[in-house]
């Protein structure tokens, strides 16, 4: 039987969650209800505790706020979309185009410390 204490506190993660997330964006509640194509004081029910979203609400959730199910619930990643994009790019860079690439991000966290 699951502690309904843990339901609870679960439950209060994901709305503040999806406010965090939301407020992030700059999008009122209205109006990402009504982008999400529901009554307009469906985020406001989910954000006051009066209901919660589906499981297929929560992904529509998460594409409208262009994150993966696993970044909503990963609150410790720090890595900004700049960032994320750079790695990506390395990640198909020859060894050759990486060596010489490497030298300059050296010389960029020297100036930086």
């Amino acid at each position: 039987m699951i502690n309904q204490e843990v339901i609870m506190l679960n439950e209060q993660f994901v709305r503040n969650r999806i406010t965090e997330l939301r407020l992030k964006k700059d999008i009122s509640e209205y109006q990402m209800s009504l982008d999400l194509g529901k009554n307009k004081s469906y985020i406001q029910g989910i954000s006051s505790g009066r209901s919660m979203p589906s499981m297929k609400q929560f992904f529509e959730i998460c594409e409208y706020l262009e994150i993966t199910p696993k970044d909503f619930f990963n609150t410790e990643k720090k890595e900004r979309p700049l960032f994320q994009e750079a790695a990506s790019l390395m990640k198909d860079l020859t060894p050759e185009d990486l060596e010489a690439v490497f030298p300059i991000l050296l010389r960029l966290k020297e100036m930086a410390d």
